[in-house]
C-alpha cells in the first residue's frame, strides 16, 4: 500500500488540488451570482438657472398745448412729449402775417398744458414805444412790466379790447386773449359769471372784478 501511494502521490495531490480550485471556483461563481444588481445611473439634463429680464421703459405719451395769438388756425394740439414751440406753430398752421417773432423762442420745449401765444407786431411795438412828455419831446422811458389803470365804471365784456380788459385786476395779457377767444367762440358772454368759464378764471379773480364789469 506504501509502495502504491509513493508511486500515486502526485497523481492524488494533482487531484485533490484539483478538487479544491474547482470548489473555490464554483463558490466564487455562486457569490457573484447571487449579489444585488447595481441600481442604473440616471444622466438627468442641467437646467440653466433663469436670468432676470429687463423691463421695457415706458414710452412717454403725447402732451396737450393751446397754441393762440397771431396764427393761422388757433386751438388745442396733442404733440409728442419732447416737441419745441415750433413744432406747435407749425400745428396751428403757421404764422400770420402780422406775428411778432422777436420775442419768441422757437427752440424752447414744450410742457402739458402749455399756452404758446403769438403777439402781434403792433402790440409788440406798443409795449416797446417811449411815453411822450406833455410837449411831444420824446423822452426814454422804461416801460414797467403792469401797471394797470383801475376801471371805474362796468366794462363790457362783449366790446372790450385786449388793452381793456388788461386793466380789470388780476387780468393780464394772456387771460385777456382768452376772453376775446371764448367770446368769439361763443357769441359773447351772456352775464357776468360766464367769465369764470375762461381758464384761468377763477373764484379769486371774479370776486375783484365782479364790481367792474358788465355784459350791455
Amino acid at each position: 500500500m506504501q509502495s502504491w501511494l509513493k508511486a500515486h502521490l502526485e497523481a492524488v495531490l494533482a487531484s485533490a488540488l484539483t478538487a479544491l480550485v474547482s470548489t473555490i471556483v464554483f463558490a466564487l461563481i455562486a457569490v457573484y451570482l447571487r449579489r444585488p444588481a447595481p441600481a442604473p445611473i440616471v444622466i438627468r439634463p442641467m437646467t440653466p438657472a433663469p436670468t432676470a429680464t429687463r423691463m421695457p421703459t415706458a414710452t412717454p405719451g403725447l402732451i396737450h398745448v393751446f397754441v393762440s395769438g397771431e396764427v393761422l388756425d388757433a386751438g388745442v394740439y396733442a404733440l409728442p412729449w419732447d416737441s419745441r414751440i415750433e413744432a406747435a406753430i407749425a400745428a396751428a398752421g403757421g404764422f400770420t402775417a402780422h406775428a411778432d417773432l422777436v420775442g419768441l423762442n422757437l427752440a424752447q420745449r414744450l410742457q402739458d398744458e402749455q399756452q404758446v401765444f403769438v403777439a402781434s407786431k403792433q402790440a409788440a411795438a406798443q409795449a416797446t414805444a417811449p411815453i411822450s412828455t406833455r410837449g411831444n419831446v420824446p423822452t426814454p422811458t422804461r416801460i414797467p412790466s403792469k401797471t394797470p389803470t383801475p376801471v371805474t365804471s362796468g366794462l363790457n365784456l362783449n366790446t372790450a379790447s385786449a388793452a381793456e380788459l388788461e386793466s380789470l385786476p388780476g387780468i393780464g395779457p394772456v387771460l385777456a386773449q382768452r376772453i376775446i377767444e371764448y367770446r368769439a367762440a361763443n357769441g359773447g358772454f351772456s352775464r357776468i359769471e360766464d367769465i369764470k368759464q375762461v381758464k384761468g378764471i377763477g373764484d379769486g379773480i371774479f370776486q375783484e372784478i365782479k364790481g367792474l364789469i358788465a355784459v350791455d
